[in-house]
């Protein structure tokens, strides 16, 4: 009998508080799991990081808090329902509950860590498509086979604000006092706007979430070079801690590596 062929993920994971820091307010998770049977095959992958903020104890219980209240929730309304007996389709289109998943999220953190603010980028893997809902200066961003990074997610900062509306450089933004000021973040007032794609799930390539202290201090050629150097995702992750870290560390680094099937 000829094995049967399944396309799966490869991820890879890496966490660090940095040079600077005593302290990590990142929270990451990765769930890829996959249904085979025998009428059908379904990739199923959740991937969250999120960049606490509000100082010690509150940024990390934010982080940690809207982690675990945006898993929880996709989990029960995506993945539930496929392993369920009978299997049922999902009740909302996903799009929206990506989006209502950010807004518990949102909601737990004022419930359960009053005062602390985090980022957000979440992608969901579910058979051909992938859905990213974000909010905050957190990135997604897709390396396809010819090695041009490309940033998927759009930062919800000042200075990306000031650039978008052609007040500042883009090399000017880079060192801006304030490039650390966010105008959107979970949290932190009511109500919270996520930004939601969804798209075709690339072939081949690597798809990466990061916290700024990935992005912001190591260059997009130095990450791509990295990436597609290493021997695996788990490797390229610990390598691109260890580059930010060499670059000084300034901040908490959380990144999420995915190598693509063909």
């Amino acid at each position: 009998m000829e094995a049967v062929k399944t396309s799966q993920v490869i991820v890879g994971v890496g966490h660090s508080p940095g040079v600077q820091r005593d302290h990590n307010e990142d929270a990451l998770f990765t769930l890829t799991t996959i249904l085979v049977s025998d009428t059908q095959t379904i990739p199923f992958g959740l991937y969250i990081v999120a960049d606490g903020m509000g100082g010690h104890e509150h940024g990390e219980k934010a982080s940690g808090v809207a982690v675990r209240a945006m898993a929880r929730y996709v989990i029960s309304k995506l993945l539930s329902p496929l392993i369920d007996l009978p299997p049922l389709s999902p009740e909302d289109p996903i799009q929206q509950v990506m989006q209502d998943g950010i807004q518990v999220a949102h909601r737990a953190i004022i419930r359960f860590a009053a005062g602390g603010g985090t980022t957000l980028t979440a992608l969901l893997i579910l058979g051909d498509q992938m859905t990213i809902a974000h909010v905050g200066d957190s990135r997604a961003y897709v390396l396809p086979p010819d090695r041009e990074i490309q940033v998927l997610t759009r930062d919800h900062s000042l200075v990306r604000r000031l650039v978008e509306l052609g007040q500042l450089t883009s090399a000017e933004a880079s060192d801006h006092p304030q490039r650390n000021v966010l105008y959107r973040a979970l949290g932190q007032g009511e109500p919270v706007d996520a930004e939601v794609i969804t798209a075709p799930l690339p072939r081949g390539g690597f798809l990466l979430l990061c916290s700024d202290g990935l992005w912001g201090v190591i260059p997009d050629r130095t990450i791509m070079d990295i990436v597609f150097s290493s021997a695996s995702p788990s490797q390229a992750c610990q390598d691109l801690v260890t580059s930010a870290n060499k670059a000084g560390g300034p901040d908490n680094i959380a990144v999420i590596l995915l190598q693509l099937p063909e």
